[in-house]
């Protein structure tokens, strides 16, 4: 039975700069799971940058769904550690691929995609299981409520889902400024 690590925080706080460290010091085998997708030159720039401060030995996986397939990996297979990078971005991916009127769509339909997104963290999770899961995910409820439908139902359900990773993981940090401080 592996571990599973919650690294959360704001937008620039060091989440993904300390995720990184703890995993390098680990010394193990090491799977990077990227759920970025790369869609216009911004993007692009930041996910150069990930990748160029990540150690090379590091296998890297895109995927930001249908984690079970991720069993049937290599790199995966050998790994002890998994680094999860982004929880939120893989909501956001979910959420856009749907193409969904959130502006006119019932809340039934809402409920739909959260159980929907439950669902791929929950797989996740269990193809995981037996390994040391790093998970970074923003932390979304400190700040403004958004103006707009879409935003918050992400912001809700990104909110629950960090809460049902927080309930099931060993340890939980909360990054301010570059500084971790634990909390679970």
């Amino acid at each position: 039975m592996g571990k599973l690590t919650l690294v959360t925080g704001g937008a620039r706080s060091g989440k993904s700069t300390f995720a990184e460290k703890s995993v390098k010091e680990t010394g193990k085998r090491i799977v990077y799971i990227a759920t970025a997708i790369a869609f216009d030159e911004g993007m692009k720039d930041r996910i150069k940058r990930h990748r160029a401060q990540r150690p090379a030995e590091w296998a890297t996986i895109e995927r930001y769904k249908d984690f079970e397939a991720m069993a049937q990996d290599p790199d995966f297979q050998t790994a002890d550690t998994i680094l999860f990078d982004c929880m939120t971005v893989m909501i956001t991916n979910n959420m856009l691929e749907l193409e969904e009127d959130y502006d006119h769509c019932s809340m039934d339909r809402v409920a739909e995609v959260e159980a929907e997104i439950k669902g791929q963290v929950q797989r996740l999770l269990k193809v995981c299981a037996d390994k040391n899961l790093y998970v970074v995910s923003n932390e979304l409820g400190m700040g403004l409520v958004p103006s707009y439908k879409l935003g918050n139902y992400f912001r809700d359900i990104a909110g629950r889902m960090n809460q049902m990773v927080a309930a099931a993981a060993d340890e939980v940090y909360f990054t301010v400024s570059g500084i971790p401080l634990k909390i679970k």
